[in-house]
């Protein structure tokens, strides 16, 4: 059974006039009333809201009991009928008693307390709904009577009598007087209803896809308690904290985002679907024109999706200046069929050097550099293949390097290609590359063509290896300054 919002809603006074309060008397001694104690109803609650309590405690039965789907649906007559096949209601669950049943299965039922079914018999009698609620335990209507020994009093009573099917299985609600809209609305509130698949089940709760062109819905074991505009995803949480228990022992629908965002955060820390993942690479990178969706805002859930794209796709992650400042690797990375997807730079710096879900790097600029440069196949040139001309030119590299001092003792060799790999901080292939791995200096060939192209590219690589640093640093910037001078002290003396 669900909790009632008073707090929240302004109580109204419905009794009707003194000129119509009848005492109701019972001859028939296998007909009782059983007094609601409801002498004001809920104000907010119209006959849709009504509608939802009655279905939930159905729907709570079936989850309980597990039997078959309950059954909603109007009779040539135009009553509608709610029906569930559990085991049955009797007058006591009219009582406001905390239902312990309820209480230990949380996260599979809505309701809890007694007494949403008691304001939903009270809203349908104020808008003048006929109620009947049937069982195999009794058949009860509803009436205002005054309260025993206080004649001045009248409340809401349940007219308790005999059942007229002894044999029926689970519950039956009759209702006269309510719309189709009245059925149609009370549905809306219920995930079983809508027409959002899940995407992925966590220990939390359910992603959901949402419908197109609508908001996307927060639903606490199956029930809407919010809405949500700029959301990817809905959700049904069905693992509930404290905060959301308690905001939801004062509302039903229009749960604050506090209560219950913690728990949609989790679900997406937790998720490990491709689909939940794409669907939040495509928002991340709105992020640059104002166009993403609330969840990739939180940092951690932008780093999370990032780390499963890059476990189950061939992904690069860049910014949008790098677009521009790494052409060159953009485009062989978009040739090798390398999907880029642009984030922000707060987003890139956070991802830099993490692994993702199957432990590899999350493939940024750096990480997909590196990647090259260990795939990159040199097409090395012997001395003996070189011309006449190209041999002169090389021939002078030790002394080209004596201009700086001496060889720096990391260098083993240098070295001529055919083919160098392209400069990724600059807009043309490289001439020349220190790696310190190999701890070799390897020169385009071309750069032979005189000793002013050959000197430049060696001179240049020899201060890499001499320094340390990488291009377009001001590191790098120093140590070439501080060539420079050593080299025309040199040729100046």
């Amino acid at each position: 059974m669900r909790t009632s919002s008073v707090s929240m809603h302004e109580a109204r006074d419905v009794s009707p006039p003194a000129d119509r309060l009848k005492k109701t008397s019972y001859s028939n001694k296998n007909v009782r009333s059983f007094d609601l104690n409801i002498e004001k109803i809920l104000e907010g609650w119209e006959v849709s809201h009504a509608l939802r309590e009655i279905i939930a405690n159905a729907l709570d039965e079936q989850a309980l009991t597990a039997t078959k789907n309950i059954s909603i649906g109007e009779d040539d007559s135009g009553q509608w009928c709610i029906r569930d096949y559990g085991r049955g209601l009797r007058y006591e669950h009219l009582t406001q008693n905390e239902n312990p049943e309820k209480l230990a299965n949380s996260g599979k039922v809505i309701g809890k307390f007694g007494v949403g079914l008691k304001d939903a018999l009270a809203t349908l009698y104020r808008h003048n709904v006929a109620v009947t609620l049937r069982s195999k335990f009794g058949l009860i209507t509803l009436s205002r009577s005054a309260k025993h020994g206080f004649n001045d009093i009248v409340t809401l009573h349940a007219v308790v009598e005999a059942t007229d099917r002894p044999g029926m299985v689970g519950t039956e609600v009759t209702l006269k007087g309510v719309t189709n809209q009245n059925v149609e609305e009370a549905k809306s509130y219920f995930l079983k209803f809508s027409d959002e698949p899940v995407i992925e089940r966590t220990r939390f709760g359910d992603i959901l896809a949402k419908q197109r062109g609508t908001p996307a819905r927060i639903y606490v074991s199956g029930l809407r308690v919010a809405e949500e505009s700029n959301f990817a995803f809905s959700y049904n949480i069905t693992s509930l904290t404290k905060r959301m228990k308690d905001a939801l022992n004062r509302e039903r629908v229009n749960v604050g985002r506090t209560a219950y965002s913690d728990r949609v955060k989790e679900m997406l820390l937790e998720s490990q679907s491709i689909a939940v993942a794409r669907a939040l690479g495509e928002q991340l990178a709105g992020i640059q024109t104002g166009t993403n969706s609330d969840e990739v805002n939180w940092t951690d859930v932008a780093i999370h999706a990032a780390k499963i794209l890059n476990s189950n796709e061939s992904v690069l992650f860049v910014s949008s200046n790098q677009i521009l400042s790494h052409g060159d690797a953009i485009d062989i990375a978009q040739r090798d069929g390398i999907r880029i997807i642009t984030i922000p730079e707060t987003i890139l710096l956070k991802i830099g050097g993490v692994t993702d879900l199957s432990g590899k790097p999350i493939r940024d600029i750096r990480a997909y550099e590196a990647e090259y440069r260990d795939s990159f196949q040199f097409k090395f040139v012997d001395y003996g293949a070189l011309t006449a001309s190209e041999r002169r030119v090389f021939d002078k590299r030790e002394g080209i390097i004596a201009l700086d001092g001496q060889t720096p003792p990391t260098v083993k060799s240098i070295r001529l290609s055919e083919t160098m790999r392209p400069d990724f901080t600059g807009d043309d292939h490289a001439q020349g590359l220190w790696d310190p791995k190999t701890g070799d200096i390897i020169i385009r060939r071309d750069q032979l063509r005189s000793v002013r192209l050959f000197a430049g590219t060696l001179l240049h690589e020899v201060a890499h290896a001499r320094g340390g640093h990488a291009d377009v640093t001001r590191e790098f910037e120093d140590d070439l300054t501080s060539a420079l001078g050593r080299i025309a002290s040199r040729s100046l003396k």
